[in-house]
């Protein structure tokens, strides 16, 4: 990879950069197209610009806070991956915190995050990421939360909140991290309506 070359998402494999596993996530929201889908944490964009190429009539959002780092992450990277996706007049994309995100209460459909809201420093910061992804889904809006740790507790959270369907499960050996004891879980519901 040259220094600042936007990374693509096109082809299958590696796609979202696990092996194109986060894929199967999107394809089993079963989006109609019309959407507006919020990626907590987006990076580069692989998630939004995946989704954005499903929502030919709805738009995603990226939320990141973009700093300098090893793999040049940047909210222009993001914009420049998504002119080459040739999704850009449906992608937007937000440097904002996951505990104060920029947007209106119930202004989207569908929140996805993957390896993001784990980030957040402390437990209670964690919560507060979890809770503002409730104040800007809609009712009837659909989560999937893909993380390493406190999954169980998102899950627990989102149930006394009277969320119907949620589900927690192991997203299996793709989504490894230093071995089987740093497996991804992904937690996925539904606001109630």
């Amino acid at each position: 990879m040259v220094a600042g070359e936007p990374v693509t998402t096109r082809g299958r494999k590696g796609e979202y950069g696990y092996d194109g596993s986060f894929h199967t996530v999107l394809d089993n929201l079963r989006l109609g197209g019309d959407e507006t889908l919020l990626d907590l944490g987006c990076g580069r964009g692989a998630a939004p610009l995946a989704a954005a190429k499903r929502l030919p009539r709805g738009r995603a959002i990226g939320v990141d806070l973009w700093r300098a780092d090893q793999t040049e992450n940047s909210q222009q990277a993001t914009l420049s991956n998504a002119a080459l996706e040739d999704v850009a007049e449906r992608v937007e994309v937000h440097n904002a915190d996951t505990t104060a995100l920029p947007l209106a209460d119930e202004s989207v459909d569908v929140i996805v995050s993957s390896l993001a809201i784990h980030n957040v420093p402390t437990h209670a910061g964690r919560r507060k990421a979890l809770d503002e992804t409730v104040r800007v889904l809609r009712p009837g809006g659909r989560l999937a939360n893909a993380d390493l740790w406190e999954t169980r507790q998102h899950a627990a959270h989102l149930r006394e909140l009277g969320w119907p369907n949620v589900r927690r499960r192991n997203l299996g050996w793709r989504m490894w991290y230093g071995g089987r004891w740093f497996s991804t879980r992904l937690v996925t519901a539904t606001k109630p309506a």
